[in-house]
């Protein structure tokens, strides 16, 4: 139990909550009983009892709020997620308890989006087109070396084949390889290949959904201890893109004085062109829970390059010295439940939790987007689909597929640039569009002969 207990009145805003704060988890379980108790709510400070019950270290009260489903993919207030936080207490098992149950969730709801996916695919008409990635960067040295990619794209009926020949960039090396990917299959049933053409190897992973799901257990998602002890010993890094003020503004051309909008014809396609504005690429990372010798270590091997990153760098301390006398180690300034929650009280720099050492590294990204009102193809449902099923195996894959989310102005994205990693940008170009010939096609030409 906590030394300062939880008054009635919070008890009863705030009943779930106030049963963690306490680490009585037999309340806990009496509490999640009532179904007017709802398991994600959130309290003033932006947290959820999964979320509360990990900042404190209350192993036994996370134990009953898993058991019970609570989402451990759900972020808090200050977007991290409960593993981040688990990490941050430096409880081996409490890591292990957490990550067992995202691997587990992750596993049972990978397959889920496939059929939905596919459907959207079946659905649209049939189609060849390629998509040109040519990567940038403003390191001069760099930026002589970065390559380029064309990935072929076939679709037909429900089917999808991707040719591509650049599979990734890791420590500033990048990974050549030509690969096909194709997916087929319905509501119930999936297949997905990978053609190594490089070893003249194919792999094959046919499925039947609702069995997978059914075949995966929580037991069977046990972490090893290697995959426990690397995360206690690595930062906490969340990199995102932070697109909350983004704006698109057109681009202008001619004399000063006599400028006009801009506008290009990108491979057949008359296109307006936009300025993308006031994106920033946000790398966050924690490094409360390292042992001074870890830091010492990290520091020094960070990558040479990554010095020379053109980034705002700001650095949160951890919270001061206050010792009072219900401080603990994962309530170091004794916040009170009455502080705690309070919406109106202001709790300064004071939180529970281990205080956080952050570094945060912004780089602004400014970028030009194509786009075409005469294009054919629908973006949301057409070309959407397809890079969500890449982004499962692409991570350049995936960061386009954050960006085509974005509010983009009218018409398909012909050419668009977009961040990727720290010093580099890609530019995707949607061209040589084909048609697809079916046998629908051939009979309704023969009508039209007759």
């Amino acid at each position: 139990m906590s030394a300062a207990n939880v008054s009635e009145d919070i008890r009863g805003k705030f009943p779930l909550h106030s049963a963690v704060w306490e680490n009585d988890f037999r309340k806990l379980e009496e509490e999640l009983r009532s179904p007017q108790n709802e398991i994600e709510t959130v309290d003033p400070r932006g947290r959820t009892p999964l979320h509360l019950a990990v900042s404190l270290g209350h192993l036994e009260t996370v134990r009953v709020l898993l058991r019970h489903g609570a989402q451990v993919t759900k972020e808090n207030a200050h977007n991290w997620t409960v593993l981040q936080e688990a990490v941050s207490t430096g409880d081996p098992e409490m890591v292990q308890l957490v990550l067992q149950r995202r691997d587990y969730l992750k596993a049972s709801t990978a397959l889920g989006g496939v059929p939905e996916l596919l459907l959207k695919i079946r659905e649209s008409p049939d189609f060849y087109m390629e998509m040109k990635w040519e990567f940038t960067s403003w390191i001069p040295l760099l930026s002589r070396i970065c390559p380029s990619d064309v990935c072929r794209i076939w679709k037909s009926g429900s089917c999808l084949r991707v040719d591509t020949t650049l599979l990734g960039f890791e420590n500033m090396t990048w990974i050549r390889g030509r690969r096909s990917y194709i997916f087929r299959g319905d509501e119930s049933c999936a297949e997905l290949m990978e053609m190594n053409h490089d070893d003249g190897v194919v792999d094959v992973e046919r499925f039947n959904i609702s069995q997978e799901v059914e075949d995966v257990t929580l037991e069977s998602m046990q972490p090893a201890e290697q995959e426990v002890a690397k995360r206690l010993t690595t930062p906490i890094v969340n990199t995102y893109l932070d697109t909350k003020n983004i704006a698109f503004e057109r681009s202008k051309s001619g004399i000063w004085g006599w400028k006009t909008d801009r506008t290009e014809v990108v491979n057949g396609f008359e296109s307006k062109v936009f300025n993308v504005n006031n994106v920033n690429v946000v790398i966050r990372t924690r490094t409360e829970h390292l042992t001074d010798e870890e830091k010492t270590r990290i520091k020094s091997e960070r990558n040479v390059l990554e010095s020379l990153l053109g980034t705002v760098e700001q650095h949160v301390s951890a919270q001061g010295d206050l010792t009072l006398e219900y401080a603990t180690a994962t309530n170091p300034t004794a916040i009170t439940p009455e502080e705690y929650f309070d919406p109106d009280f202001d709790l300064g720099d004071r939180d529970i939790g281990r205080p956080i050492e952050l570094t945060i590294r912004t780089q602004k990204f400014k970028g030009t987007l194509w786009m075409s009102e005469e294009h054919p193809l629908s973006l949301v449902e057409q070309v959407t689909p397809i890079i969500d099923l890449m982004a499962r195996t692409s991570s350049h894959f995936a960061r386009l597929r954050d960006f085509v989310t974005l509010n983009f102005p009218p018409g398909f994205p012909v050419k668009i640039e977009i961040p990727l990693f720290h010093v580099l940008n890609a530019r995707i170009t949607f061209g040589n569009l084909n048609k697809c010939r079916t046998e629908k096609d051939e009979e309704e030409e023969e009508e039209g002969c007759i």
